[in-house]
C-alpha cells in the first residue's frame, strides 16, 4: 500500500492502517489485501446487486478493444489537461470507475501520478491489477470514496458520474476534476448498423455547480476504422 495515499474505512470513515496483509481501522474493521494486490472496500450493505458493475465478458471485450489503441486520442486529451492544469510534481490521482485499468495506468505513466483506481466491479479491479502493481486498486463505490478528505490533486471521471460532494471532499484546495463524457455523435455509425432507428441525443458535460469552477470545456472528434472483429 502506498504511504502517501491515505485510505479510510468505508464503514466508519476512520483512517485505515496496514497490518501485514490486512487494512485495519481504529474500530477494528478489517479488509484483506487480495493476492492480486487489490482491496475490497465495498461492504455488503453498499451493494445494490450480488455482482455489481461490468461482467467479465464486457471487461475482456473492453480490454481487447482499448489495447488496440483506438481510444488513445481520448486518453491523450485527458493527460494533456492534467499536465496543463495540475501543477503538483507527483500528483495524487483518483480515477473513478477505473474498470480494467487502461486509463488509470496511462495517467500513472504519462503524468507521473500516484494513482488510486476505484470501481464497483470486483472483476474489473482484479483485472486492473495486471496493469500496474504500484497503483492502489480498490473495489468501492463512487458515492463513498474510501480516500481521506483533502488528499487528492486530481479526480478523473472517465465516462462515469460526476459526484460533486464526494469529489470536493477528497480534493485538496485547488484540486482538479477531469470529466470525460460521450459526445452527441458518439459511435453514431455503429449504432446505425445495429439499430433499426437511431434517436438523436444531445450530450453535454455535467454542470459544475457551486463546488467547482470551470477551467475549460472542449469537444473532441476523431474517426477510426473497425474490422468485423
Amino acid at each position: 500500500m502506498n504511504d502517501k495515499i491515505k485510505l479510510i474505512c468505508p464503514i466508519c470513515a476512520t483512517r485505515l492502517e496496514q497490518n501485514g496483509k490486512t487494512l485495519v481501522c481504529k474500530n477494528n474493521h478489517n479488509f484483506d489485501i487480495a493476492r492480486q494486490g487489490y482491496v475490497n472496500l465495498l461492504p455488503v450493505q453498499n451493494k445494490h446487486s450480488l455482482n455489481p458493475g461490468d461482467t467479465k465478458e464486457m471487461l475482456n471485450a473492453r480490454r481487447n478493444f482499448l489495447n488496440g489503441g483506438k481510444y488513445m486520442p481520448i486518453c491523450q486529451s485527458v493527460t494533456d489537461a492534467i499536465q496543463k492544469y495540475c501543477h503538483a510534481k507527483n500528483p495524487v490521482l483518483v480515477d473513478i470507475g477505473c474498470g480494467e485499468g487502461y486509463y488509470t495506468s496511462a495517467f500513472e505513466r504519462e503524468c507521473n501520478a500516484q494513482c488510486v483506481g476505484i470501481d464497483i466491479s470486483k472483476d474489473g479491479v482484479k483485472m486492473a491489477c495486471s496493469r500496474s502493481k504500484s497503483i492502489e486498486w480498490l473495489v468501492a463505490t463512487a458515492s463513498l470514496i474510501p480516500v481521506e478528505d483533502n488528499s487528492a490533486d486530481v479526480v478523473t471521471a472517465m465516462f462515469s458520474l460526476l459526484l460533486q460532494d464526494e469529489y470536493a471532499r477528497i480534493l485538496k484546495k485547488g484540486g482538479l476534476v477531469v470529466e470525460i463524457t460521450v459526445g452527441t455523435d458518439h459511435l453514431k455509425e455503429l449504432k446505425q448498423i445495429i439499430y433499426d432507428e437511431v434517436f438523436e441525443q444531445h450530450k453535454h458535460p455535467a454542470e459544475c455547480g457551486d463546488k467547482f469552477e470551470e477551467l475549460m470545456c472542449e469537444e473532441h472528434s476523431f474517426k477510426m476504422s473497425l474490422k468485423n472483429e
